[in-house]
C-alpha cells in the first residue's frame, strides 16, 4: 500500500516568498525598499512583464530599470537586474516577387520562342509597325496542323496575300501577280508587270479592288515594290528562307494567269541556282505580252518567249515544275508549311509569235528566291536602285 506522508514540521520552514512582501507593501509607505529584495513586487504600472523564452526549456527575465539612489553594489532599490536575451527572430519569408521571378524568366522565354516559330509573326508584326515584315529564318507552320503539308491547307493559309494586279501602260496593259508583306498594303511583284504603268489597280482575294502606287524598283533582279492606298487590315504573307529549299521539295504556286485570279498549282523544286537573263527595256516586255506570251529571258544561250533585247540583267532562280503561266509573274511559290519561298517571274511558252495554239505551261518556271527580295527589301523602299 502506498500513503503520502510528511514529518511534523518539515514543511514549516518555507513560506511563501509574496506573501511576506505583499504584507510588508500594505504597511509601509509606497516609496520604502520592499524587504526581500529577491522578489520584488511588481510595479503599478505598466503590467507586470511576462517571462521571454529563448528555447524550449529555458526563460528568462527581462531586466527591471534600477531604482534611483543605490549605492553602486546592488544595493538601494535592491531591485534584481536580469539582462534578457532576445528571442531569436523567426526566418524571413523569401520574397515573393523573388519567389516567382524563375515563373516570369521562363513565361517571357515561352514568349519570345513563340515569337520565333508559328503563327506569333503577324501579332510581332502589328506590335513593332505596319511596315515590318512577317519573315522567318527557319520554316514555320502557316498551315494549321490539321491541314499540314497539302495543296488545300497551304492555299487557304496563304491565298488572302495574293494579290491580282493590273497595269496600264501607255500602249496596253500588262497583267501579273503580287505578295502581301505588311497589313496596310505593301506588296512585292516583278518589276516588268508594273514596269511603265500610268496607273495601277489591285484586287485582293476577297474581291476587294484598290489604287496601287510605285514605291521602288530594281530592275536588276526584276523586282518592284508598291502599296496600296487607303489599306489596312490586309494578311501578309510570312517570307520563309530559300537558304533551305531543297531539289524536290513540294511546291505551291499561286497567281492570276491570264486574269484568273487565285489560281493554285502545284509541283516541286526541280533546280536550284539557275541563271535566268531577262529583259530589262520595258517596252521589250510590254510588246510581247500583247502579243499573248510571257515576258522573255534567256536561259541556256537559247531565248524564250521572245526577244530580251539588248538591255538585260541575269539573276540565280529557282526552278519549278509547277504549272506557271503569263499573268503568274509577281506571284508566290510557297513551301508545304505555308512560307513563301519566291516571286515566280519566267515561265517558257511553246507558243511563237504567229501562234498561240499551243501556248501553255510545259513545267519550266522560275523565281526569285525569297532571301533575294528580303536582302533587296530596304533599298525598294528608299526608291529602288532604279531611281
Amino acid at each position: 500500500m502506498t500513503e503520502s506522508f510528511r514529518r511534523d514540521g518539515e514543511y514549516e520552514q518555507y513560506t511563501n516568498p509574496y506573501q511576506g512582501a505583499q504584507q510588508h507593501a500594505s504597511a509601509t509607505p509606497a516609496n520604502s525598499s520592499p524587504v526581500n529584495p529577491e522578489w520584488p513586487p511588481p510595479p503599478a504600472q505598466p503590467p507586470a512583464p511576462q517571462p521571454v523564452t529563448v528555447e524550449p526549456g529555458t526563460t528568462v527575465w527581462p531586466a527591471q530599470p534600477q531604482v534611483a539612489g543605490g549605492d553602486g553594489n546592488g544595493g538601494g532599490g535592491g531591485t534584481a537586474v536580469l539582462t534578457a536575451v532576445p528571442a531569436a527572430p523567426a526566418p524571413a519569408p523569401a520574397p515573393k516577387k523573388r519567389a516567382r521571378g524563375p515563373f516570369a524568366l521562363l513565361a517571357a522565354v515561352a514568349i519570345v520562342a513563340a515569337a520565333i516559330g508559328g503563327g506569333t509573326a503577324y501579332g510581332i508584326q502589328e506590335l513593332t509597325g505596319n511596315d515590318t515584315v512577317a519573315s522567318s529564318s527557319t520554316s514555320t507552320n502557316v498551315v494549321p496542323s490539321s491541314a499540314k503539308g497539302t495543296v488545300s491547307g497551304v492555299a487557304k493559309a496563304v491565298s488572302p496575300s495574293i494579290v491580282e494586279i493590273n497595269a496600264t501602260l501607255s500602249n496596253g496593259s500588262s497583267t501579273g501577280s503580287g505578295v502581301i508583306i505588311t497589313s496596310d498594303g505593301e506588296i512585292i511583284t516583278n518589276n516588268h508587270v508594273i514596269s511603265g504603268a500610268s496607273s495601277i489597280k489591285v484586287s485582293t482575294s476577297d474581291g476587294k479592288e484598290y489604287t496601287a502606287k510605285v514605291v521602288g524598283t530594281d530592275s536588276k533582279k526584276d523586282l518592284a515594290l508598291i502599296k496600296l492606298e487607303n489599306a489596312s487590315g490586309l494578311t501578309p504573307a510570312t517570307l520563309g528562307n530559300s537558304d533551305g529549299v531543297q531539289v524536290g521539295d513540294e511546291v505551291v504556286a499561286i497567281g492570276s494567269p491570264e486574269g484568273l485570279t487565285g489560281t493554285v498549282t502545284s509541283g516541286i523544286v526541280s533546280a536550284l541556282n539557275r541563271d535566268v537573263t531577262v529583259s530589262t527595256d520595258e517596252s521589250q516586255g510590254q510588246q510581247q505580252q500583247q502579243q499573248g506570251g510571257g515576258w522573255p529571258f534567256e536561259f541556256g544561250g537559247q531565248q524564250f518567249n521572245g526577244d530580251t533585247g539588248s538591255s538585260t540583267t541575269t539573276y540565280k532562280a529557282l526552278q519549278t515544275d509547277a504549272s506557271l503561266n503569263p499573268g503568274n509573274s509577281g506571284g508566290a511559290l510557297i513551301d508545304m508549311n505555308g512560307n513563301i519561298i519566291g516571286i515566280n517571274s519566267a515561265m517558257y511558252s511553246a507558243a511563237d509569235s504567229t501562234s498561240s495554239s499551243s501556248a501553255g505551261s510545259v513545267g519550266l518556271g522560275f523565281a526569285i528566291p525569297i532571301n533575294t527580295v528580303k536582302s533587296d527589301l530596304a533599298s525598294l523602299r528608299a526608291g529602288g536602285s532604279d531611281s
